[in-house]
């Protein structure tokens, strides 16, 4: 599915007068670390988001010293409204034009819908897909005003599962990001979901999950999910299933009977 028809591409010597800038938010780490050091890695200036100071201080670093580009930190939590504002403004700074977006910050939760307290699933819902859906109609108008721009959203094949708050979060994202990907049809503004699958990165770890027992070929390279997803953003299409499996199992699962689905679902979160 393709939104627009106009590929994307800011890169130095590709006809533009200006150094871009990427904004990524959890970008200290996994998958936002892979955007920023492949988007660094190509000229431009990056504006990384991440929570911890300290981290983000060590990224802009070394993206700086590698690649010779402008590295700018932003600290805020998504989940959040301060922090949302924060990068909203960011993101609306008309001096300083954000021509890529990628919003990648997320995080899990261990235990079951039931198990889990409201707050919980309301702050996880703020982060991700409040801050998603804030920040991506905050850039699409900056974006549209200037004629051209990019709207990466990491969300999930567990878009596609039942598996409680976190898969209800990830499928509004992915909805809304689809919206938005019809509604800029025909502009330079492209926008895509990402659903990746199992990715080797702290993400698991923090949410106290285990990759142990998840076989070698589900288990996709963040670097190789930042390289798929810039390619298929590149062409425009609305859609980025990286990895050949996790591409197979997409219509699967969303042509399978829906009890299929949430019989799948439950004894995944029940072997977790």
């Amino acid at each position: 599915m393709t939104s627009g028809g106009r590929h994307w591409d800011f890169r130095p010597g590709t006809g533009h007068g200006h150094v871009p800038t990427a904004l990524v938010t959890g970008a200290t780490s996994g998958i936002g670390l892979a955007f920023a050091r492949r988007l660094a890695a190509e000229g431009y200036g990056v504006v990384a988001v991440a929570r911890d100071r300290e981290r983000l201080s060590r990224v802009a670093r070394e993206l700086a010293a590698l690649h010779h580009v402008p590295a700018e930190t932003l600290p805020a939590d998504l989940a959040t409204g301060e922090g949302i504002a924060a990068v909203a403004a960011r993101l609306e700074d008309p001096r300083r034009p954000v021509d890529v977006l990628v919003n990648n910050a997320g995080a899990g939760l261990r235990t079951t819908f039931l198990d889990s307290r409201p707050e919980e699933a309301a702050d996880l819902d703020t982060l991700l897909y409040r801050s998603v859906s804030e920040l991506s109609w905050r850039a699409a108008h900056a974006m549209r005003g200037r004629g051209r721009g990019g709207i990466v959203n990491v969300t999930s094949l567990a878009a596609l599962f039942t598996s409680g708050p976190y898969s209800a979060s990830k499928a509004a994202a992915t909805v809304i990001t689809e919206a938005l990907a019809a509604e800029l049809r025909g502009t330079r503004v492209t926008v895509t979901a990402v659903m990746a699958g199992f990715v080797t990165t702290e993400f698991h770890a923090r949410a106290g999950m285990s990759l142990a027992g998840v076989p070698g070929f589900l288990r996709l390279d963040a670097d190789a999910v930042a390289r798929q997803a810039l390619r298929d953003a590149r062409a425009g299409r609305a859609l980025s299933v990286p990895g050949a499996f996790y591409r197979a199992l997409a219509p699967v699962l969303r042509a399978a009977p829906r009890g299929f689905v949430r019989e799948i679902s439950r004894n995944f979160q029940s072997a977790r």
